[in-house]
């Protein structure tokens, strides 16, 4: 699969060659938590002062009725900053590109841009206890006039969800998050669900699966699952790889990739 070049693509690769000189290992802290690859968010907010960016690309594919649809995803970087000890504030912004077919023929109607920013906040709630989970609470705004003629929509979106997590042992998780989304130019809600187990292979790799989807007010609920890899370098680094698609109608195929770093309070100047 060839993805076209982009300035965001090229803005992606040189500031992947230029990680290491501001992400190195800093052993006094613990191993970063991201909120990517899975659609799984975490509960845990970054520690003041941090900003931690998460970013990476995918393609996604569905085939209905021989009309094929592709998206390219250069770029799904979401920054995050501690600005208290339990309150992260959250940015983010995609760039899409989309194209269709029917029958294997292209439509010279290939559609690009930005979506909209997402602007939000996570704080958290309450650490795990026993039995009893660990729990945030996250939500975003999608900011309409920050997006491209293609993927401009006329009204904010709007979600919100809980997050939470339980150690099942020393290299093991269960997370899970519960929420609601209102978007897409239309006042139905659609009730968020998430579940992902997370294990871990080595002190470097780990692995996780998911299902995760979404149940409209009006129309049939959509299920999908996702797999994946994720690779720490270094406490502050990371890397990750993951594959999905749907169980109900929806993407036939997902393929993603990215990488995660995080910036101590002490490297920012």
């Amino acid at each position: 699969m060839k993805l076209t070049k982009t300035p965001i693509a090229s803005i992606i690769t040189g500031l992947a060659l230029s990680i290491s000189a501001i992400a190195q290992d800093n052993t006094a802290l613990e191993p970063l938590i991201t909120d990517r690859p899975d659609a799984t968010e975490s509960p845990n907010a970054m520690p003041k002062g941090h900003i931690q960016v998460e970013t990476g690309a995918f393609y996604d594919t569905f085939e209905e009725h021989k009309i094929k649809t592709e998206n390219y995803t250069y770029n799904t970087t979401l920054v995050r900053y501690g600005l208290l000890d339990n309150l992260e504030l959250r940015l983010g912004w995609d760039f899409t590109e989309s194209s269709t077919s029917i029958n294997g023929n292209q439509i010279d109607n290939i559609i690009s841009g930005f979506s909209p920013l997402l602007l939000g906040i996570k704080t958290s709630i309450a650490k795990e206890n026993g039995l009893f989970p660990e729990i945030g609470l996250l939500g975003h705004l999608y900011l309409p006039f920050t997006a491209s003629t293609d993927f401009k929509p006329e009204t904010t979106g709007v979600d919100f969800r809980f997050a939470f997590a339980h150690t099942l042992s020393d290299n093991s998780s269960l997370s899970y998050n519960l929420g609601a989304a209102w978007g897409s130019d239309s006042p139905e809600v659609s009730y968020v669900y998430t579940i992902a187990f997370g294990q871990g292979i080595t002190d470097k790799l780990g692995a996780y699966a998911e299902l995760y989807g979404d149940l409209p007010e009006n129309h049939k609920a959509n299920h999908l699952w996702d797999a994946g890899l994720t690779y720490l370098i270094t406490n502050n680094l990371q890397l990750d790889a993951t594959v999905g698609s749907s169980i109900t109608k929806g993407k036939d195929l997902l393929l993603s990739a990215g990488l995660s770093f995080r910036i101590p309070s002490n490297n920012i100047k």
